[in-house]
């Protein structure tokens, strides 16, 4: 299992920083710079590769984010629905495949799951700093896109927040 600290809210436009493992190393950069009108950042490498491209929908009825790859959208993340007892958000995959994200997503402390499975677990417990959370990625997965997921359900609560405040 490998754990990485994510530093929560990414929402200024161009607005950058570092994802880090469990010693503190750098292994992503989170780049938000505004490829567009949409919504949009990067995940890259340390080597500066792009890993994963992510944008907001403009239309939908959801909020909803997609994240590519080489120029194909590999998921679609949509606006939880929620629940007196948890929040749930799916994930499409391109593959046809689906992931949920179950739990308390707008305080961090939620699952990913595949066919029921926990694949990734998002908590803010782990770190003391306020503004940050902490990703365990299961073995055998995707890291950048258990990463991206966590980021875009961060993004997408943040704007629901922002619309309530209004």
């Amino acid at each position: 299992m490998a754990r990485y600290q994510v530093r929560e809210k990414i929402f200024s436009i161009g607005d950058d920083f570092w994802i880090t493992d469990e010693g503190g190393n750098r292994v992503f950069l989170v780049d938000g710079k505004a490829l567009s009108l949409r919504q949009t950042f990067e995940l890259k490498d340390v080597n500066g590769s792009i890993l994963a491209t992510v944008h907001k929908k403009l239309i939908a009825i959801r909020d909803t984010m997609e994240i590519e790859h080489d120029g194909r959208v590999v998921a679609t993340v949509r606006k939880a629905v929620f629940s007196p007892l948890h929040h749930r958000s799916v994930i499409d995959l391109a593959d046809g495949g689906q992931l949920e994200a179950v739990g308390n997503i707008l305080d961090k402390e939620f699952d990913i799951l595949a066919a029921g499975q926990p694949i990734a677990h998002v908590s803010r417990a782990w770190f003391r700093l306020r503004d940050t959370y902490g990703v365990d990625v299961g073995p055998g997965q995707n890291d950048a896109l258990m990463l991206t997921i966590a980021i875009c359900l961060d993004r997408i609560h943040h704007d629901e927040e922002e619309k309530d405040r209004r």
